[in-house]
């Protein structure tokens, strides 16, 4: 068995939530992965640009190691949610391939820091927390961006299944029963919420 460090643990775990990310793409259309489906907009690529800045910020700005690519958030005139939203501009290889860059960045932070415990222990300050708690560890940074990552993971699973109904953990494991009857859990779940909503409710005949 291969012994890892506590900091290979943690980029392997982010590792597998980026690629499941990247995977909630597949066979979406261009327009559905692109489209609100939210009230707040929340949308497919939308979700993978977002994650490609906070990697770029989190893991190179806040460590002195700068990309050079600008956060549209940060442009002048730019909306607070600019990062959340591609433009009919940008493809999706664009966007990808972003996210791609920023994890290649990471890497190289990873490898000039180290993933021992005097790696982790590294300090790094982050520009836009304020002044009082933006000193930080690349533990800190590692575990916050797996922790966003996992989240926004989350709406894209949910967004996927709403979209067309492809659900699953990764594509090498869906974590998913076998010939599950969807259809009947569904109708369980639901009368359940309606007689605790409505008690003495009682399914149509």
């Amino acid at each position: 068995m291969t012994v890892t460090t506590p900091g290979e643990t943690l980029v392997r775990y982010l590792q597998n939530l980026r690629d499941a990310l990247l995977w909630k793409l597949e066979g979406a259309s261009d327009y559905d992965q692109r489209r609100p489906l939210t009230g707040t907009g929340t949308n497919l690529l939308g979700l993978v640009k977002h994650l490609a800045h906070v990697e770029l910020g989190y893991f190179g700005d806040t460590f002195g190691r700068p990309t050079g690519v600008t956060n549209p958030v940060d442009e002048p005139g730019g909306d607070d949610n600019a990062d959340m939203w591609v433009t009919p501009e940008e493809t999706r290889s664009d966007v990808v391939g972003l996210y791609k860059r920023a994890w290649a960045h990471a890497a190289e932070t990873f490898d000039a820091l180290g993933l021992d415990e005097r790696g982790l222990d590294a300090r790094g300050r982050v520009p836009w927390w304020p002044e009082a708690t933006n000193e930080v560890t690349l533990h800190q940074v590692l575990v916050h961006v797996a922790v966003d990552t996992a989240r926004h993971l989350g709406h894209a699973d949910i967004l996927r299944e709403q979209l067309d109904g492809a659900v699953g953990l990764r594509a090498d494991v869906d974590n998913l029963p076998a010939d599950y009857d969807w259809v009947s859990h569904h109708a369980r779940v639901e009368q359940a919420a309606r007689e605790a909503g409505h008690p003495g409710l009682v399914e149509d005949a």
